[in-house]
């Protein structure tokens, strides 16, 4: 059971946040010394943050300056101090959504940046082991305590219906798992293609998209190209039109590879088709010597850690000394803060693993937000206006 907040924490929560809506950066060290930059006022309408109070306050650019020196060094305390950068309000909003809102590019430019070296940060924890909290530890050793599904005394059959039970449970959106995906029923219908929990993999509004990265990645015919995450097909239609040398194909969902055939794919000159995922694919390729010019990357149900071992592990073995990667920049497209924070992630660890990115700006359909396109679909997943497309090549 929860815990009862005391009227001093409470008075505490208040005299934080208020500081913080009036930018009193004197007050709010003192504060911040008893109490936390990420408290709420139980005892409010709506939920507020100390940092989305000191934003809000800043006002609209158009009815008064851009934010002051002491909005900005109040937002700044407050990151210091451990405010979450992508915290949520009631409605639904980031400090830094409500930044963009009200035209603050200063401090919307500083949310980005406080984004950036978290997501940063948590990812070198992750790679360190070191992401995980006292609460999960805890956890881990209860589940230690119970049998798991083959210590139990059960025939094989039970075992594998014990498993697929607790899968069901655990997993009622298969996106968030790429076995889950991979074992799902897609279904394809006009225009669009959707996986069983009523995710849209993919949607015909993407096809200038596709038809622009293949123009960058392909300028001229005779190349070798790889594309991983075949779809609904829209980027290797594409692909065909500047007649490559050699047109790879990864693809691991059964239904698509079907598709493929059914489509005569698998007969087409110079295609070659490689079924499986990715990650099993690839180290053969290249430990076959293969070299692209070309290598695209749509994969689905799978994060950002996977498109990071994607370019870091292979796409550096496989490209082509002068050849051009390209993904499919959707990390974050719900909410344009968190795509400009992954956006500039992204661009960096591919620096680090020796890329220089070139971005091209592709304002997206202006029908596409609200539209009955995403009707029957789980949820949306682009909400912003401009997609920015990436074009790798190595560092020389």
């Amino acid at each position: 059971m929860a815990e009862q907040t005391s009227e001093e924490d409470i008075l505490l929560a208040k005299r934080i946040i208020s500081a913080a809506e009036r930018h009193d950066i004197g007050a709010l060290k003192i504060l911040l010394k008893e109490g936390s930059a990420n408290v709420q006022d139980p005892t409010a309408t709506a939920a507020i943050s100390p940092l989305h109070a000191a934003i809000a306050a800043c006002g609209k650019v158009d009815e008064r300056k851009e934010a002051d020196e002491n909005a900005v060094k109040t937002v700044e305390l407050l990151l210091e101090n451990g405010a979450i950068w992508n915290d949520l309000n009631k409605e639904d909003e980031t400090p830094g959504c409500i930044a963009l809102k009200l035209g603050q590019k200063k401090i919307y430019d500083i949310m980005v940046e406080a984004g950036v070296r978290a997501e940063l940060l948590f990812s070198k924890m992750a790679e360190l082991g070191l992401d995980r909290d006292e609460e999960e530890v805890e956890e881990d050793k209860s589940l230690e305590s119970q049998p798991a599904v083959k210590k139990q005394k059960v025939s094989e059959d039970n075992v594998k219906a014990i498993q697929e039970a607790v899968e069901e449970k655990v997993l009622d959106d298969v996106s968030l798992d790429n076995q889950a995906y991979l074992k799902s029923q897609l279904r394809y219908k006009p225009g669009i293609l959707l996986d069983e929990s009523n995710n849209a993999v993919m949607m015909d509004w993407e096809t200038q998209i596709m038809q622009r990265h293949a123009e960058t990645l392909i300028p001229k015919t005779g190349l070798r190209a790889m594309n991983v995450g075949h779809g609904m097909g829209i980027v290797d239609t594409a692909i065909q039109t500047h007649d490559p040398s050699e047109h790879h194909i990864v693809e691991a969902h059964p239904q698509v590879l079907q598709r493929l055939r059914d489509q005569g794919w698998f007969d087409k000159p110079n295609v070659i088709i490689h079924e499986g995922r990715w990650q099993d694919v690839l180290p053969k390729l290249v430990e076959k010597g293969v070299v692209l010019d070309a290598i695209y990357y749509d994969t689905f149900a799978e994060d950002y850690k996977a498109l990071k071992e994607f370019f870091s592990e292979y796409v550096t073995r496989l490209l082509d000394s002068n050849g051009k990667f390209g993904w499919y920049n959707g990390l974050g497209a719900d909410r344009q803060i968190c795509y400009d924070v992954y956006t500039k992630v992204a661009e960096m660890d591919l620096y680090e693993a020796g890329f220089r990115t070139e971005w091209e700006d592709i304002a997206v359909p202006s029908d596409l937000h609200g539209s009955d396109q995403w009707t029957g679909t789980r949820r949306p997943y682009w909400t912003i206006d401009v997609y920015r497309l990436p074009v790798n090549t190595f560092v020389k």
